[in-house]
């Protein structure tokens, strides 16, 4: 008989799973106003959308001490629990998402979160989506290094039973590539997220996909490019 090994398909959240960027930059700009600094445009922002929030803040206003960084991030989770809050907050699921999620559970693959996302911004995101019980390994930076550090999918990996070649990190920015690469596993890049195609490529993506709907083919595809088992069906 022959035995299949269990595989691991992790996604990060904003620009992958959810198009959240206008609540991203909306939440920066609140909390450098707090701190009397100017913001920089969202096309900033949108470069920073991963990384852990002190680094993201810190890559933003390089001007500006680490006291200040740091007091500029809890001003944005502040800012972004108000946003969060409010009844016209939204943070659409990316077209297909859904039913991507559907087939690889159907095929048998299990599935996680590696995210720069708060782990209370996660829970948030999965109650609002009704995605309760879907992912297995729920991995923040809140608990392990930033990305693209590998620790986030190593700790998932180890908590889920997976094989690096078993496994595809999926994700919108050149940190979640490099994460993966790192970890030794598939890195799946998305094109609709925040940062371009040409750098998901530069930054190791096996693969890019344009929409959802070939994600399930385009893992196994990488999986067997890996060493994997290259089955999802």
């Amino acid at each position: 008989m022959t035995h299949t090994p269990l595989r691991l398909c992790v996604l990060d959240v904003d620009g992958t799973l959810v198009d959240s960027i206008h609540n991203i930059v909306a939440a920066m700009e609140m909390a450098s106003g707090v701190h009397g600094i100017v913001c920089p445009p969202p096309e900033r922002c949108r470069r920073v959308v991963g990384l852990e929030l002190v680094e993201a803040v810190a890559t933003l206003f390089p001007e500006h001490e680490d006291a200040l960084h740091r007091r500029v991030a809890e001003s944005y989770k502040q800012a972004f629990q108000t946003l969060r809050a409010r009844p016209d907050h939204v943070e659409h699921l990316y077209p297909g998402a859904l039913e991507a999620l559907d087939a690889l559970e159907e095929a048998g693959v299990i599935l996680g979160i590696a995210t720069g996302k708060s782990r209370r911004g996660v829970a948030a995101m999965i109650e609002r989506h009704g995605l309760e019980g879907r992912f297995l390994t729920i991995q923040t930076a809140d608990d392990n290094p930033g990305k693209p550090h590998p620790g986030m999918l190593q700790r998932a990996m180890v908590e889920v039973g997976a094989e690096p070649g078993n496994t595809v990190m999926v994700g919108d920015t050149s940190f979640d590539m490099k994460m993966a690469r790192a970890a030794g596993t598939g890195a799946l890049g998305v094109a609709w997220g925040y940062h371009p195609v040409v750098e998901l490529k530069e930054a190791g993506a096996h693969v890019v996909i344009d929409a959802y709907a070939t994600l399930t083919d385009a893992a196994a595809g990488v999986w067997t490019q890996i060493g994997g088992t290259g089955q999802c069906a």
